[in-house]
């Protein structure tokens, strides 16, 4: 295994910048054009590699089991592909929202599939990584490639996007936001085509899921209505994570300070460079361990 591997491996939350339904799939699922980016609200892991092929987590999350747990899920899923008799205990420190639209599951079993494929020693391609990343989840795959991007489909076709890194104030509002209802409730009689990126950096872009859950989530819509006070409202994925861009820190905290003690929020800067990818590009070319 590679010396100098970090200790604690970060799990970054994502927003969507826009996020459109294009059409729907033959499998049901909806064709999407969106924009993701990272930002410096994130998850840590630790793990420990074992020899005894078996695949735990250390502490429990609230309501997942563990069998279900993406970290495991994707540790499990990595073993078996790469037929390694090494095993690993998985310790998670959750901060980011479960089911809030900020990518927080994808990113964990993101970070768990970069972090062991180097300590196990595998050095699979980024290709091969997000190959397999996929068959957890549509937005696993822009975690492990490590760059903002543009996507399509339904979420799997990325192409690197070089973005401001502004900040943001991103709050959580408490309400349960579940995907697959929300989805079946747009209306899609009249299909939005599809934008370009140079469409996208001239303004246009907005969610098309917004107005579905703010209609049936009361929370979310009376954090929308408090925050556009301040800006420019966007929703980050299904929801119910809302955000706003800052013009500085500054004015940021003021945002935060203001917020009703009731929802989650959190001040955070865009990253474009996913932070494992930041670390690890002096110490492996995806493939070849630097020796």
């Amino acid at each position: 295994m590679t010396a100098g591997l970090p200790e604690v491996w970060p799990a970054p939350a994502k927003i969507n910048l826009f996020l459109h339904v294009v059409g729907r799939r033959p499998d049901g699922y909806h064709d999407l054009q969106t924009v993701f980016q990272f930002i410096d609200w994130q998850d840590d892991l630790r793990f420990t590699v074992t020899d005894d092929g078996r695949v735990s987590r250390v502490v429990a999350v609230a309501g997942v089991d563990e069998d279900r747990d993406l970290t495991v899920r994707a540790a499990r899923r990595l073993q078996d592909a790469s037929g390694t008799r090494h095993g690993a205990r998985i310790h998670l420190t959750k901060r980011l929202p479960i089911g809030g639209g900020l990518g927080g599951g994808s990113s964990d079993a993101a970070t768990t599939l970069l972090a062991l494929n180097a300590l196990w020693g595998l050095y699979w391609s980024l290709e091969r990584l997000a190959d397999l990343a996929l068959s957890l989840g549509a937005d696993v795959p822009v975690f492990v490639r490590g760059s903002a991007a543009w996507a399509e489909g339904v979420g799997e076709r990325l192409s690197a996007i070089d973005l401001p890194e502004p900040w943001y104030v991103v709050i959580v509002p408490d309400a349960a936001v579940l995907t697959g209802p929300v989805f079946a409730a747009l209306d899609l009689t009249g299909i939005r085509q599809p934008i370009t990126i140079r469409d996208f950096r001239a303004g246009q872009g907005d969610n098309d899921l917004a107005a579905v859950v703010r209609a049936r989530h009361e929370a979310v819509d009376e954090a929308w209505r408090w925050l556009e006070t301040y800006g420019r409202v966007r929703m980050s994925g299904s929801g119910a994570s809302l955000f706003i861009e800052v013009p500085d820190a500054g004015f940021g905290q003021d945002v935060v300070a203001a917020c009703p003690p009731r929802w989650r929020v959190c001040l955070a800067r865009g990253r474009n460079i996913h932070p494992v990818h930041a670390r690890l590009s002096s110490i492996t070319h995806w493939g070849v361990a630097k020796r």
